[in-house]
């Protein structure tokens, strides 16, 4: 076989993971992860411990359409090996004809005396042919194809993987809507109480016009919130029902507020940076199309050599049905051919130096890849560790947060304060507890994103050995 050997170029892998913990076995929060680990291996988002959201993760594969097209490229790529795998073999033929024939008595340079009034002419042949494949030519092919089917496949797991990470993501932003929305319906009902309480003193001659007016207002621009939360989760619940391969007229998630003093988040599994070259399936396509242009390098450099070919025919010929398949009949021809190309005016030249770009264009994909693959696991490690500090910070701010809107509505109602202390106080302690829940929802997102950055459950021994 002509042509380069392919060996798997290197990427730039660092020792470690920058933002991971220093370590991860014996920090809260984070764990190695092994083939032999308890991290559920084919479904990896149950260890979010949320029933609906299982039942949602097993609709995608049956229904959704995304990961059909994926699956149908990869029966495509396959039986695309098949096709290559065939030109290893002879191709065999056969062309029976009939046909009947009369010579013109004026044509020219023809003795009339040779003229007759037409004959038969009944021909069964079988013809095979065989290209020997002395420079490995083929073999690539094959190869080739073999290898752009594995990419196929490790395209399949991505989608695959994107698809549930997706999920996961609108699931819990529908349900940090939810908690939004729970929250606002509370803020909604504690401000009218609050207006009315406005009013009564008002009436009573306690409060200016303009007390009741800034609690009018107050009301008022959490009823908006409170409204316009809606359109986010509506959103969420559409691009779910997608997912899953419904309609979204058909389908509907009663509300779920996120919990926001619930458990901390399960474990995120954690691997070094050379192991995540084996559990990307990104990186593993990547580095599968890499191997196939290194085959196409092969079969430019084979079109500079010789193609040698064997040919054979065999059948019967007659001049009408009587004698057509008697043994006298019989014909045939078998023989080598050989055949080169002296000139193609730099053809196979440019082919080969079209095939090498190519492979330079895959090598700098895959390595492209991995670095962004690096970047996900890394941005995601930080999210989680600095959102993990700030969560506790959000907690005790809107604890304070709360304690002075309740003093601050006492000291109001005994006479002591204004109500724009109130007003003020209210709008800091809203502020804060849907701080509280969006960085809920920030850690359980990067919590997902930090899987997948990983790879899921998915490894390089899940290709196919086609």
């Amino acid at each position: 076989m002509v042509g380069p050997k392919y060996s798997r170029p290197s990427a730039p892998v660092a020792p470690t993971f920058k933002e991971a913990p220093a370590d991860a076995q014996a920090t809260d929060g984070w764990r190695m992860a092994h083939p032999a680990d308890q991290t559920p291996r084919g479904a990896w988002w149950e260890i979010y411990g949320d029933q609906q959201l299982d039942a949602l993760e097993k609709q995608i594969e049956p229904a959704n359409q995304t990961l059909k097209i994926a699956e149908a490229n990869f029966r495509q790529a396959r039986a695309a090996i098949g096709y290559s795998r065939s030109f290893e073999a002879p191709t065999v033929g056969v062309g029976p004809s009939i046909s009947a024939v009369r010579d013109s008595a004026h044509q020219p340079y023809f003795s009339t005396a040779l003229a007759n009034n037409g004959g038969g002419d009944m021909t069964l042949p079988a013809e095979a042919s065989w290209e020997i494949d002395l420079w490995g030519r083929i073999r690539r092919g094959v190869t080739a194809a073999r290898e752009q089917a594995q990419a196929s496949a490790a395209d399949e797991a991505s989608v695959r993987l994107s698809l549930h990470a997706d999920l996961a993501l609108d699931y819990f932003e529908l349900r940090s809507a939810d908690a939004q929305k729970r929250l606002l319906d509370d803020t909604v009902q504690a401000y009218s109480k609050a207006l009315q309480l406005t009013e009564n003193r008002y009436h009573g001659g306690v409060d200016p016009k303009a007390v009741v007016d800034q609690a009018r207002t107050q009301l008022q621009d959490a009823q908006v919130l409170d409204s316009d939360v809606m359109v986010a989760r509506a959103q969420y619940e559409h691009a779910i029902a997608i997912l899953i391969g419904k309609p979204p007229a058909t389908f509907s998630l009663p509300p779920m507020p996120l919990n926001t003093s619930g458990p901390n988040l399960p474990p995120a599994p954690v691997v070094l940076p050379s192991e995540l070259l084996e559990r990307r399936p990104d990186i593993a396509a990547a580095e599968r199309r890499m191997a196939a242009a290194n085959e196409q390098i092969g079969i430019a450099q084979a079109a500079y050599y010789p193609t040698l070919s064997l040919s054979a025919l065999a059948g019967f010929q007659g001049t009408s049905a009587l004698n057509w398949l008697n043994w006298p009949s019989r014909f045939w021809a078998v023989g080598p051919g050989l055949s080169d190309t002296l000139f193609d005016a730099g053809r196979r030249h440019a082919s080969k130096q079209m095939a090498e770009a190519g492979y330079d264009a895959t090598v700098a994909t895959y390595r492209q890849t991995t670095l962004s693959a690096f970047q996900e696991v890394e941005d995601n490690l930080a999210v989680l560790k600095i959102l993990s500090t700030e969560s506790h910070q959000q907690r005790t701010a809107t604890s304070a947060a709360e304690e002075t809107l309740h003093l601050f509505q006492n000291r109001y109602e005994g006479g002591v304060d204004t109500y724009l202390q109130v007003v003020t106080s209210q709008t800091t302690a809203l502020n804060n507890e849907r701080n509280d829940i969006d960085i809920r929802r920030r850690e359980l997102d990067a919590s997902v994103l930090l899987i997948k950055a990983i790879g899921g459950n998915w490894t390089t021994a899940q290709l196919p050995k086609v």
